[in-house]
């Protein structure tokens, strides 16, 4: 079995409910690689990752908005998250996610789900 780690963030991507936020960190430990939350950034950034994730809903781990150079316009993070109904405020560091409202609480059912689905599927 060969890790397609991608093929994983892809999978795992499109697992985040609308109206939430996920951190590169959570996407990374939910593909079975915990360490690896800036191939996450780097997956989205270059397109890795598949033209259907919600590159929108993923922030850093302080629920700040670092993904502007992967959108058409530097705004265009912020206009996604709220148009789902995410409050982005600004902060000193950035627009910023209040992780603890708007982030996605995946269950150990769900990590566990996609452990089983990526062993079943050899990814």
């Amino acid at each position: 079995m060969a890790l397609d780690f991608y093929k994983r963030m892809e999978i795992v991507c499109s697992r985040i409910p609308y109206g939430k936020a996920a951190t590169y960190g959570q996407i990374a430990l939910l593909c079975g690689m915990p360490k690896n939350a800036r191939q996450v950034g780097y997956a989205l950034r270059t397109g890795k990752a598949g033209e259907r994730v919600p590159a929108h809903r993923i922030v850093n781990a302080k629920g700040i908005l670092s993904g502007a150079g992967s959108f058409a316009t530097p705004d265009m993070q912020k206009l996604l998250l709220e148009s789902e109904g995410v409050c982005v405020e600004h902060t000193p560091d950035g627009d910023r996610v209040d992780l603890g409202r708007f982030g996605w609480k995946n269950t150990m059912e769900v990590a566990e789900e996609l452990r089983a689905y990526f062993l079943r599927e050899g990814i």
